[in-house]
């Protein structure tokens, strides 16, 4: 016999412990998400409308958290769900945060606005220069670091949620094979 009965019972573990890595990842990735919507824990910034476009939008928790969560029913909706995140949390981080920081208006003086201020930024990457992250960014203080330290989790989260549905995928596969072996 191709497949043994110890060979099925290993597929039913592993989807235990794949349902269940999938439904913590998909609670950090919602909580990550949460956390960006409150800059430095403080809801003023949620208040007065001051949050990125980006953490608006929360990908962590619709797609990285409540479609894992759903899809733990349904593997092609955890996919896409892990998908978007990945990639909406890789484009977050390539545009920067939503941040007040001062810009030189047309007659030479100082103004400050809320913008995207690393999001044009062609010949630097400020990801890798750090000096930038508390020099660009005035208000909230910490926004650069909040907005990376968040978008990774969730990046990383979402990778891990895509090898975990793949590995779920491939022990779906399996089990059914194994389920024709049975008796």
């Amino acid at each position: 016999m191709l497949f043994s009965p110890c060979l099925l019972g290993c597929s039913r573990t592993c989807s235990r412990v794949l349902g269940l890595s999938l439904g913590t990842a998909a609670l950090f990735a919602a909580g990550a998400n949460t956390a960006l919507l409150f800059p430095n824990w403080d809801a003023t910034y949620l208040l007065r409308g001051l949050i990125g476009r980006h953490a608006l939008l929360g990908s962590g928790l619709w797609a990285g958290g409540l479609m894992i969560l759903t899809a733990l029913l349904a593997g092609g909706l955890a996919l896409l769900g892990a998908l978007i995140c990945f990639v909406h949390s890789g484009v977050a981080l390539r545009d920067g945060p939503l941040c007040m920081f001062n810009v030189l208006s047309f007659n030479q003086t100082q103004a400050w606005k809320y913008g995207y201020p690393f999001k044009d930024l062609r010949h630097t990457n400020y990801l890798y220069d750090q000096s930038l992250w508390s020099s660009v960014c005035l208000e909230p203080p910490t926004a650069v670091v909040w907005h990376v330290s968040f978008f990774s989790v969730l990046l990383c989260v979402s990778a891990l949620q895509l090898l975990l549905i793949a590995v779920h995928f491939i022990n779906s596969f399996l089990s059914l094979f194994c389920s024709f072996c049975e008796e």
